[in-house]
């Protein structure tokens, strides 16, 4: 059962989506961001993998805002 973030936004476990749609949210999330990774370029591949790492150890988060039915990955500041 997905648990609340803040009352406007609700974490989706990434465990609960399916493959395709955990690299469909991440890759959007990506490709908003723009972030620099200095000078070496990295491929989408790679920022998605790395987007992973962070779900999978508790850096990032998945989260559904009801209000504007939309899904975002927030990175924690700072680690957990």
């Amino acid at each position: 059962m997905p648990s609340q973030e803040t009352p406007d936004h609700i974490e989706v476990p990434y465990g609960e989506l399916s493959a395709e749609l955990l690299n469909a949210v991440i890759e959007s999330f990506v490709l908003r961001e723009g972030t620099d990774y200095g000078e070496r370029e990295i491929s989408l591949e790679d920022k998605v993998a790395r987007v992973i790492g962070q779900l999978q150890r508790g850096e990032a988060r998945i989260l559904f805002d009801p209000e504007s039915e939309s899904v975002t990955v927030a990175v924690r500041q700072g680690g957990k």
